[in-house]
């Protein structure tokens, strides 16, 4: 049996957006694959392995973040290399399916076209070499192959959703065909990203073996796992759409600069003229105490995805945060997503946003909606998805999705208002949004998969 020296694998994690980057070495130089735009991290990461970057990899136009590829190649004199067929405002080193990549003496990336995610889309074999032989170690499948799943096929518009379908599939058995049992699948999305057609289980590992014996698309006849693949699909973040474009014309290197500081006069005339002044801190700390008209979207869950679906585009934006690191964070977050700059910022705690006096609301779990049902009534708002409603609700629960909550709030039945979600943060979200508005709002900050039916609550 032929023994190859390994390239060692570090995995970067974005775990609000639900995606992973990779830097690849030999001990010497290094590849790196699918950078997110905060392309320091990735930069940090190389001398700290004792490598420098020679190759960046593209999988595909990404539409859930902006690449920080382009930039990352800029910064370090790497290779860029993205599919010939991509077409892009940049040079970049042209690849396409079939070719194979020398990065180093011992480690070279051969190209597999797997279109499905992105009729584009390009996975890349990672091959050890060694005078003895060739090892294939894994493969880095962007958004085609998932844990368990596959990429969607939707993210191109519905006119070429049933294409793209038939290509996944195609796709996935492709790379089950070619790679050996024991290849590392080292997929892009899937960890939390809308980019994923279903869920991973919360696997961190996998190999083409054991993909094989458990995804669907590997498991089940095209015509099954087609159906069930659209059955599972639901809404993306409307801030995808700008995210594709933006990456085919060639995102720059982020400004993480610190913004401009905005005292209680200056948030007070930005949440008069209705821009979006965010309150970044925990739910629990929002609902104590903030600044009446505020919104919370707390850098503790899924910020800039949430931020980023919800925001009107361009939307004037100033963030507050407990301490400017908080501040920063979230800078951080929103560059990925295209937000590149923010009026202003403050830090520090409400009393130190405005002269008035302190708004808050009450939070809540399911075993408090059920007693005070048994004594008054109470309008009942579930700002999950359609197909988490779907799947299992409160009876006489008004769904409302919280990504269609600000153009629907005529919907919304007067009087008190008690909103949940499946475990609180997108109902923290809503309550703010409801709260900003008038609205006599309470938050249930509970997890209804573990309490709604315990608590006594009727669903359906």
């Amino acid at each position: 049996m032929t023994t190859v020296d390994q390239p060692t694998v570090l995995t970067l994690d974005t775990p609000t957006l639900g995606n992973r980057s990779y830097l690849v070495h030999d001990g010497s130089v290094a590849l790196v694959v699918d950078p997110q735009r905060d392309i320091d991290r990735m930069i940090d990461l190389a001398p700290e392995a004792g490598v420098r970057i020679t190759h960046v990899f593209e999988t595909h136009l990404h539409n859930d973040y902006l690449t920080g590829g382009l930039a990352l190649a800029h910064a370090t004199g790497a290779a860029y290399h993205v599919n010939a067929a991509d077409e892009v405002a940049y040079d970049r080193d042209p690849v396409r399916d079939g070719d194979v990549v020398r990065v180093s003496p011992t480690m070279r990336m051969r190209v597999i076209a797997t279109p499905g995610h992105t009729f584009t889309h390009l996975s890349y074999a990672l091959e050890a070499i060694a005078p003895s032989g060739t090892d294939t170690v894994g493969v880095f499948t962007g958004g085609s192959l998932l844990y368990g799943t596959t990429g969607r096929p939707d993210l191109l518009g519905t006119e070429h959703t049933h294409d793209l379908l038939h290509h996944q599939f195609d796709s996935a058995h492709r790379l089950a065909a070619q790679l050996p049992d024991q290849a590392q699948v080292l997929p892009t999305h899937g960890f939390g990203s809308f980019c994923s057609a279903g869920a991973s289980g919360g696997a961190s590992a996998s190999t083409i073996g054991a993909e094989k014996s458990t995804n669907p698309v590997l498991t089940q006849d095209e015509r099954r796992w087609a159906e069930e693949t659209l059955a599972g699909l639901s809404n993306y973040p409307a801030y995808y759409v700008h995210m594709a474009p933006a990456n085919a014309a060639g995102p720059a290197a982020p400004d993480l600069r610190a913004p401009e500081p905005a005292d209680a006069a200056t948030l007070a005339r930005r949440i008069n003229d209705r821009e979006w002044v965010v309150d970044l801190r925990n739910r629990t700390a929002f609902a104590a105490g903030h600044v009446s008209g505020t919104l919370n979207f707390g850098i503790d869950g899924q910020f800039a995805t949430y931020l980023g679906w919800l925001i009107p585009w361009n939307t004037p934006l100033t963030l507050l945060g407990d301490s400017p690191e908080q501040v920063a964070q979230a800078q951080r977050e929103l560059v990925r997503v295209g937000i590149d700059r923010v009026q202003g910022a403050a830090s520090g705690g409400p009393r130190d946003w405005t002269t008035d006096t302190l708004a808050s609301f009450p939070r809540a779990v399911f075993a408090d909606l059920a007693q005070v049902r048994h004594h008054r009534a109470v309008a009942v708002l579930d700002v999950r998805r359609a197909a988490e409603y779907d799947a299992g609700h409160i009876d006489a629960a008004l769904n409302i999705p919280l990504h269609e909550l600000i153009p629907s709030l005529d919907r919304v039945p007067e009087g008190e208002v008690w909103v949940h979600c499946a475990g609180g943060y997108r109902a923290s979200i809503a309550a703010s949004v409801l709260a900003a508005h008038g609205i006599d709002v309470v938050a249930i900050d509970d997890s209804y998969e573990e309490h709604a039916a315990s608590a006594g609550l009727p669903l359906v």
